[in-house]
């Protein structure tokens, strides 16, 4: 690999950790959280984790590493099918084979 190519790869990183984190603030101030496992199969707002990169990404109904934003403070409230809850952390559940 190349000087060039490995220091557009950091900067590529840095960028998305970057806006990751101003998207996360601004939706805080809006009165908005991150809710795992609530999404349905490409519906997810961003960073779902393995397996998927961001936005609508998600591939399983309810993924639990895949989020969406709500109302602060509806998360774990949310009735969903199946007993299953919001998370404002990852879950290990319904993830893609």
């Amino acid at each position: 690999m190349t000087k060039h190519v490995k220091t557009l790869a950091i900067v590529g990183a840095v960028a998305a950790a970057i806006s990751a984190t101003a998207t996360t603030e601004a939706a805080a101030q809006d009165g908005k959280e991150k809710c795992y496992g609530v999404s349905m199969a490409g519906k997810n707002d961003c960073a779902a984790g393995p397996g998927t990169t961001c936005a609508g990404t998600s591939t399983v109904d309810y993924q639990g590493n895949a989020w969406t934003l709500v109302d602060a403070g509806t998360c774990t409230s949310m009735e969903l099918p199946d007993g299953r809850m919001g998370s404002l952390e990852p879950l290990d559940r319904d993830l893609p084979a």
